[in-house]
């Protein structure tokens, strides 16, 4: 017979186990060297054996179970998964396809098996890889989740954590059956940013990160998620994302307890400012009146006293012009702390104001003073040019202890819906550190005068070295009506 000569060669040269097995016994007849030296046994010690003496988890009614169906022409293979047992002991998976023969006289199976352990072992490591992928999941705070958005449009999630119920109010198998529900827990007013960060991050690749707030059907609340993804793109021109959702509404409610609490602190600053500087106003207007005029009064006193003394009486004159001398110096101090107080100046205007204080700058340190403005008047709320006044004052008076300049340059602006000043020194300059200072209660106080008046302070180095400070305030709307 023509397989006679051909089977052996077959069977010998094959990488698989090629059993013979007989039709009526199940005993094998025939086996060839890879089975041999898998199992390590010698040909002669496996005929005769049948499949179950030789497997772990296999019965002779199993075996039937399988070949019946080929026995009986209803099918041309079956396929059969078992664990065979080495000679030493152990044990390998081995994956069987089953023929039947009907050649004469004798009908037989022929069973080809390839040992499947990598395929098991790799089954092992995706089950270990699962398990702590899960495990991480279950124990991450929040919901992750795998979001497609087909080139289509047609968005779903194609996988959701258990998380799912706990934040979002819905459970897991409702928002897969129906990935459009999501969009609907969003609050009207931030759908529109949630779709333009997913467009933006579709379109250059870039992680989705978004905020917003979701109405939580389920407990009749409102509550602020943060979503954060990397997206990848397919084949198919759609775009896959894998992420995760936390709930930050915490988080949210304390910011918005800072800002209220930051807002108050203003409010509180700016009216500590407008009572101190009406007190000041007070303070200089008392000093200026009532000290002024009784200084004045004495002096007039004096002078009609001293013309009154013998001019013979040397001595008496002489303490007389002492004390007409230190009246006009207290004279000179009251003007100049009741100028100090409140500036009588600043009731000629801002402009005016700047300037004098700029000129009595250069007077008194020598320090070249440069003043410009874009007007001749400047239209402010007193209190708006009384605060910019003294943030004036005060950027002086640090490049006068600090900067080491041998030049400073002051501009004043009014532009369209603000007022912008800038001081430019040629010193030193200004390190971050010296601005972190714990005790740097100047620059702290020109910052929060200028946040009191809605505007910003900027503390930069100048081009050709030295700081620039600018200053900008808003205009109030009566002021910028009235221009």
């Amino acid at each position: 017979m023509m397989h006679a000569e051909w089977l052996p060669i077959v069977m010998q040269g094959s990488f698989s186990e090629i059993y013979v097995i007989d039709c009526e016994t199940l005993r094998f007849v025939k086996v060839n060297q890879a089975a041999c030296a898998n199992l390590q046994y010698d040909a002669s010690e496996l005929l005769g054996k049948t499949p179950a003496d030789i497997a772990s988890n296999l019965t002779t009614d199993a075996i039937e179970s399988v070949l019946r169906p080929l026995r009986q022409g209803l099918t041309a293979q079956a396929t059969l998964d078992t664990m065979h047992v080495r000679r030493d002991g152990t044990t390998y998976p081995i994956e069987f396809h089953l023929y039947y023969c009907p050649s004469q006289p004798q009908p037989v199976f022929i069973a080809i098996g390839n040992d499947i352990s990598f395929r098991y072992e790799a089954a092992k490591a995706l089950r270990s890889s699962e398990a702590r992928f899960h495990a991480i999941v279950s124990h991450t705070p929040g919901l992750v989740f795998q979001f497609l958005r087909r080139a289509d449009g047609n968005i779903s999630f194609c996988y959701l954590s258990e998380g799912c119920h706990a934040l979002l109010g819905i459970s897991a198998d409702q928002l897969l059956q129906d990935s459009g529900l999501f969009l609907t827990l969003i609050l009207p007013e931030d759908r529109a940013s949630y779709v333009e960060s997913m467009n933006a991050s579709a379109g250059d690749m870039k992680s989705w990160n978004w905020e917003g707030r979701i109405w939580i059907e389920a407990w009749k609340d409102i509550k602020w998620i943060n979503l954060r993804a990397t997206p990848h793109a397919l084949k198919d021109d759609s775009v896959q994302w894998e992420g995760i959702m936390t709930n930050i509404n915490d988080s949210k409610l304390e910011q918005a307890e800072i800002t209220r609490s930051r807002a108050q602190l203003a409010e509180l600053s700016a009216h500590v400012e407008r009572v101190k500087e009406q007190e000041r106003t007070r303070i200089a207007r008392e000093i200026h009146d009532d000290l002024g005029g009784n200084l004045t009064a004495i002096k007039m006193a004096l002078t009609l006293l001293t013309r009154r003394l013998p001019a013979a009486d040397g001595v008496l004159i002489e303490k007389a012009g002492y004390v007409d001398s230190l009246v006009d110096r207290t004279i000179e101090t009251v003007h100049r702390i009741s100028g100090d107080l409140r500036p009588s100046v600043l009731d000629f205007g801002l402009v005016a104001a700047i300037d004098w204080q700029a000129k009595e700058f250069e007077k008194q340190l020598g320090i070249p003073c440069e003043f410009s403005s874009n007007k001749e008047e400047i239209d402010l709320h007193l209190d708006q040019a009384t605060a910019l006044f003294r943030i004036f004052q005060e950027a002086l008076t640090n490049i006068g202890k600090h900067a080491r300049a041998g030049r400073v340059t002051v501009r004043l602006v009014r532009a369209r819906r603000s007022v912008q000043l800038e001081i430019t020194d040629n010193g030193r300059g200004m390190t971050t550190t010296d601005r972190l200072k714990p005790k740097s209660f100047g620059i702290r106080g020109m910052v929060e005068r200028v946040h009191a008046l809605g505007g910003n302070l900027s503390i930069n180095a100048a081009p050709l070295g030295g700081t620039v400070v600018a200053i900008k305030i808003p205009l109030v709307d009566s002021v910028v009506h009235g221009k």
